[in-house]
């Protein structure tokens, strides 16, 4: 298949480093020189599913289509509002349209994973025109007084529209154990709940671990692709990698020893949106006329699980 819109929306809602460091024992220089992060968006009077519902109907304007004419909904997401019904029902309803829908929860590598279920849909003729929507708030499963988390992630949607095409040229997924040493989860039964049954449990990251977890996989994902396509590194126009850490895709740029420019970033503005990172930044960078028709693109993301995804595209 190949990408036809695109589309984002992101809070109104700005929380600056300067306005955490009120709340935490934390300054603008500690999270800047750790993250590359300056500013997040954050859920105030929005809600995961307005911003859902935006980025779709941006991605069919773009595309052209009208949600009735789309086969099939899959909506990427970790945690929003609603248990049940899922988040890509809602939004099949709110846009109008008349088609199968399903969650997937792929963590920040939620788009790469959307994007490869579509395209073996349209390969056994289930499909012809698919609606992915990355819809993300990680706020929800923090802890605002933690430093080492609170400072991370943002709140965000991506959507795009899929249709007939030859342009995904290869896609690699791996999972890997050891999601304890990275993730503290609470011994509560999966309860979401202290012993009183009144706080939320938040999520707890060991950095340095993420760190090396991200680094290797991302790079070895993608060496992988060209080992197996013949494609070299140098061929593609632009790395979109999840924005997560900017040491993170430094590191990457310079292990496959590719120019900064190849690697366009915006987690100083908007933190990590998890899966919504990657569209988000492909509809920015579309937007200003940073993608041209045939340049190699390549996506790269990892996640909790833990799972790692890679993706090469024609544009």
């Amino acid at each position: 298949m190949k990408i036809s819109g695109i589309g984002s929306s992101l809070p109104k809602k700005v929380v600056t480093n300067e306005m955490l460091s009120q709340i935490l024992d934390t300054s603008d220089e500690w999270i800047t020189e750790r993250t590359g992060i300056k500013e997040r968006r954050v859920l105030s009077s929005e809600y995961v599913l307005d911003l859902a519902v935006d980025a779709a109907q941006k991605a069919l304007a773009d595309a052209n289509m009208d949600a009735k004419d789309l086969d099939y909904i899959i909506c990427a997401n970790v945690v929003n509002e609603y248990v049940t019904p899922a988040l890509s029902c809602i939004i099949l309803e709110k846009i109008g349209a008349r088609c199968p829908c399903f969650d997937l929860n792929g963590a920040c590598v939620g788009f790469i994973y959307a994007c490869d279920i579509a395209e073996a849909y349209y390969k056994i003729g289930k499909v012809k025109n698919v609606l992915v929507v990355c819809a993300e708030a990680p706020a929800h499963m923090l802890d605002w007084h933690d430093r080492t988390c609170a400072v991370l992630f943002g709140a965000g949607a991506g959507a795009a529209v899929l249709t007939p095409g030859d342009n995904i040229i290869k896609t690699r997924f791996t999972g890997s154990p050891g999601w304890d040493r990275l993730y503290e989860m609470h011994d509560l039964q999966w309860c979401p709940y202290d012993e009183k049954g009144t706080t939320n449990l938040p999520l707890v990251m060991h950095g340095q671990d993420v760190f090396k977890f991200a680094t290797s996989t991302c790079v070895s994902d993608l060496k992988a692709l060209f080992e197996e396509t013949g494609i070299k590194p140098d061929e593609i126009d632009t790395y979109f990698i999840h924005q997560a850490n900017l040491r993170i895709i430094r590191y990457i740029q310079t292990m496959l020893r590719q120019p900064a420019e190849k690697f366009p970033t915006n987690i100083q503005k908007y933190g990590n949106t998890s899966s919504a990172s990657l569209p988000i930044l492909l509809d920015e960078m579309k937007r200003e006329g940073k993608v041209h028709d045939g340049d190699m693109l390549a996506f790269s993301a990892f996640g909790a699980g833990l799972v790692s995804g890679a993706m090469l595209m024609k544009w």
